[in-house]
């Protein structure tokens, strides 16, 4: 039973992977702005900008991600197409899944872009290693997930993107992307161990430096999976309750 919901849920992706690619708010917020944003610190900075690499890679991802959760859930919402899905014999998990494939596919997509962009900046860093790829692919399907159940959270879908990017655009100055978590007030440490893009930049960045800030890197990536599920659970609680 798993495995057929598993089967069902790449089927959902393909789907929305052929559908939403090429959508507007996907490309432009999935990989314009991480790119864009990527250039303007490297180059402003320079060679000393190695540091922020992390960050900044963690932070394509989480973009790039969530970018395609919202457009593909939130534009099925508003023509009125996601309820199609009800039917199919497919648990309210392997929706949630299917959604979250989707968007995995095109964070890394996204991510791929940042590599070509970085890759001058790490040449030195002993990067690319088992673990890194690993901590990337846990933080694609944890960001993921964190794009379906925002996506499903959103009432109005026209203020579907106005509204995440209220939520994600706060989380690059609390997650230590450029300002490190130590270095935050106690209240803002608190706010930044709650939000799922802390514990990306926080294993990126002992994957390509070998140092942490303030979280292990093995718990981090345990934190990542437990999310990533939890988000799932809750994906597919938000759907159960859009039946009438």
């Amino acid at each position: 039973m798993i495995l057929g919901n598993i089967v069902k849920a790449i089927y959902i992706a393909k789907k929305d992977i052929k559908e939403y690619y090429l959508k507007p708010p996907t490309i432009s917020w999935g990989i314009i702005f991480p790119v864009v944003f990527t250039l303007v610190f490297l180059f402003k900075g320079g060679s000393k900008s190695i540091h922020l690499v992390p960050g900044l890679i963690a932070l394509s991802l989480f973009f790039g991600s969530t970018s395609m959760a919202a457009a593909s859930i939130v534009f099925e919402r508003k023509i009125g197409s996601f309820e199609r899905l009800l039917l199919f014999p497919i648990s309210y998990v392997g929706i949630a899944l299917g959604k979250t494939l989707s968007s995995f596919t095109f964070g890394m997509l996204s991510l791929a872009t940042i590599i070509m962009v970085v890759i001058p900046f790490i040449l030195n860093v002993h990067a690319f290693s088992f673990l890194l790829i690993a901590v990337l692919i846990f933080s694609a399907l944890m960001f993921s997930a964190f794009g379906v159940f925002a996506a499903f959270l959103i009432k109005d879908p026209t203020n579907a993107m106005l509204i995440l990017n209220s939520i994600r655009l706060p989380m690059i100055f609390l997650c230590g992307v450029f300002i490190p978590v130590s270095s935050l007030p106690s209240y803002l440490q608190v706010i930044a161990f709650l939000l799922p893009l802390t514990y990306s930049v926080e294993a990126i960045r002992f994957a390509i430096e070998g140092t942490f800030d303030v979280i292990p890197p093995a718990i981090s990536i345990m934190l990542m999976i437990c999310i990533t599920v939890l988000l799932l659970v809750l994906s597919a609680e938000m759907i159960k309750k859009m039946i009438p």
